[in-house]
């Protein structure tokens, strides 16, 4: 089920929300920003006669995400991934749209609904500087009424799996930035909400702490069936997560599809690297795809996916071959690319 498109929600659908978690449907925000020129003479014109413009973070967003499903967020820095976030958590009122998730309205932020879901952000910290990290998951227990004795199984469960242990009893200020996400990832998770929104989590961690997350994230999905929402610069996080991407560039979405069919769409040509025994002469690689590089015995050519069985047949039979490899494109390549033409 999570390898095919997920439809656009319409109003009309709301009779069968209950197949959906998230249901967005014309989602839109805009900003009203003071402009003032620099300088005294700006700041006095200003202040005596201010002027603004409207500036549209998010336009007419829709989609919607089913139960279970890890769903990536892409786009550039100032793409609207954020402001879109928040305003599905209830942080920002939209200016435009309708938007629901595990039922609620979010602008509304219902104790009931707030139990329901969690915001994670790179950039941002719940847990207090001073303190180990346990004192502030007590607080959190408190706060979301958790007993004391399922709190204490929670934490023990949760610090297992994100590898935690004498961590949680030393100030935060004194733990690594790695360790300190994953006990910022345990305070999230404390209440077992049932909708992860994710933005940017592996920010600033090394690749063996990023791995480790990943790891982390799969298996909460798997276990509890949680839904997840993941907006990442980290490629490697999308791939390894993300059956489906949505793709949203200046402040509009305009792909909702699986991962591997747009990888698909956007390279119609795999690569295809060779080592040869000895040197050949580029005349002789005619006719078995675009031949990108040409180093000593080192070839690397770009052949069309529906040739690419018998390219690779001429190629073993008219060389003397020492190693060869088939690759897609990096998915980061093809990604920029995307971002940069605005649209798939």
């Amino acid at each position: 089920m999570r390898n095919r498109p997920r439809p656009i929600w319409h109003a009309s659908a709301c009779a069968t929300g209950a197949d959906y978690v998230i249901q967005v449907e014309g989602l839109s925000k805009t900003y009203r920003v003071a402009e003032k020129q620099p300088g005294l003479a700006g700041t006095l014109r200003h202040f005596v006669q201010r002027r603004t413009r409207d500036v549209t973070a998010v336009q007419d967003v829709s989609f919607a995400i089913e139960p279970g499903e890890m769903v990536g967020f892409l786009g550039a820095n100032g793409a609207g991934k954020t402001t879109t976030l928040k305003m599905l958590c209830g942080l920002i009122h939209p200016s435009a749209g309708e938007v629901q998730v595990a039922g609620f309205s979010p602008q509304r932020r219902q104790a009931e609904f707030l139990r329901r879901i969690t915001l994670v952000m790179g950039q941002k910290q719940q847990l207090l500087w001073d303190l180990p990290p346990m004192d502030s998951l007590r607080v959190n227990a408190a706060v979301y009424g958790i007993p004391d004795g399922v709190a204490r199984r929670r934490i023990s469960e949760l610090a297992d799996l994100l590898e935690l242990g004498e961590e949680l009893t030393r100030p935060v200020r004194k733990l690594s930035l790695g360790q300190r996400m994953k006990a910022e990832l345990l305070a999230a998770l404390l209440h077992e909400p049932e909708v992860l929104f994710l933005d940017e989590p592996t920010l600033g961690l090394d690749v063996n702490a990023q791995a480790r997350v990943r790891t982390f994230l799969a298996d909460y999905n798997r276990r509890t069936g949680a839904t997840v929402l993941l907006t990442s610069h980290y490629m490697a996080d999308i791939t390894a997560l993300c059956p489906r991407v949505l793709l949203i560039h200046q402040g509009r979405l305009f792909h909702d599809g699986p991962l591997d069919s747009l990888a698909e769409q956007l390279a119609p040509e795999r690569e295809v690297r060779l080592e040869l025994e000895s040197p050949v002469e580029p005349d002789a690689l005619a006719g078995l795809g675009r031949l990108e590089q040409i180093e000593g015995c080192e070839v690397r050519l770009l052949v069309p996916r529906d040739q690419l069985t018998a390219v690779v047949a001429q190629l073993l039979e008219r060389f003397p071959v020492r190693d060869l490899d088939v690759t897609d494109p990096p998915i980061e390549e093809l990604i920029g690319g995307l971002f940069r033409q605005g649209r798939v």
